[in-house]
């Protein structure tokens, strides 16, 4: 629901900055202040209203990372300053995620903006691709394992559960990285630096457990399979106070500097063209046309289910017509 909602509203302020952007250098350059200045301004007030709270207008006198904190708890008193400490961990939460080269949502930029449309309907498709559980989601997903798993003594038993392919192990891998990500070691120890602030979260025993007995196993090890950014960072958005919900806007935040680099290098580049990946066809060759009426169904034919009748509709034929 978060994320629908921030695609919403930057489409939605395309409408009145979206037109001739790609005709002057200068006017592009604008766009993208305007972007990352904006992006958290409506981030909070997202958070704000899902929480039936009012928006809260930035302050001019504060940094970027402290502004988004101070819209999100300061409730309007002006003299509200946000923990120093809690700001930096989040700048650097931020730092970690800013651009991470051609990933899903990264790829979506290139390919929307290559067709010559506006760069606030390129970013409102990447946060789509983002939105994916897969991708911006993996860091929910990690919470949602640790919270299944329950206790630190039935590690073992989920680890067998994972060779034996009937759980998942969330956070760890990545199509980069064959060793263990550096931007969750980071992560791991800015964890204690935030619970030193807010409390511990009893998940992090479960997760540094996991960490532990998964790295000095001759299967995750064998396959390459160490903790990514995503182990971690659920865990510090959550001891933050920040709803699952709200994670893939969290990471679209930082994420939209990479995203601009890439549309401004994109345009720059006097050899881009509209996208249009090459595809290996391995359907059947030749294939003579049969009239409809002549057609036999195949054993490899496609077969459409039949879709139940929703008590919705039951209620409406229960019905009658005048």
């Amino acid at each position: 629901m978060a994320a629908y909602c921030f695609i919403i509203l930057i489409v939605i302020v395309m409408r009145f900055h979206g037109l001739d952007i790609y005709n002057s250098k200068p006017v592009r350059e604008k766009q993208i202040t305007r972007i990352i200045g904006k992006i958290t301004t409506i981030a909070a007030a997202i958070n704000l209203r899902l929480s039936g709270r009012a928006p809260v207008l930035p302050s001019n006198k504060l940094s970027y990372t402290q502004n988004f904190l101070y819209m999100l708890d300061s409730f309007g008193n002006l003299s509200y300053k946000p923990n120093p400490r809690l700001t930096r961990a989040l700048d650097i939460i931020f730092i970690l995620h800013a651009e991470h080269e051609m990933n899903c949502s990264t790829s979506a930029v290139r390919h929307l903006s290559s067709s010559g449309v506006d760069v606030y309907t390129a970013i409102a498709g990447a946060i789509g691709a983002l939105y994916g559980p897969l991708h911006g989601g993996a860091n929910e997903a990690v919470l949602k394992m640790l919270s299944e798993i329950g206790t630190v003594e039935n590690i073992p038993a989920f680890i067998e559960g994972v060779k034996a392919r009937k759980r998942k192990l969330s956070g760890f891998g990545h199509r980069v990285y064959k060793n263990y990500d550096p931007r969750a070691k980071v992560l791991r120890k800015l964890t204690e630096e935030v619970f030193s602030i807010v409390g511990r979260d009893p998940l992090i025993e479960i997760a540094v457990s996991l960490e532990k007995i998964a790295l000095s196993d001759e299967y995750f090890i064998k396959r390459k399979l160490y903790p990514n950014v995503d182990f971690y960072s659920g865990l510090i958005y959550r001891a933050m106070g920040f709803q699952p919900e709200f994670f893939t806007i969290l990471f679209a935040i930082p994420r939209m500097a990479g995203y601009l680099a890439h549309w401004r290098e994109s345009l720059d580049d006097p050899d881009t063209k509209i996208m249009r990946p090459q595809q290996v066809y391995v359907g059947e060759w030749l294939r003579h046309y049969t009239p409809v009426n002549q057609r036999t169904e195949s054993s490899n034919s496609d077969k459409f289910g039949q879709l139940a009748v929703s008590n919705a509709s039951k209620r409406r034929l229960a019905g009658s017509m005048a």
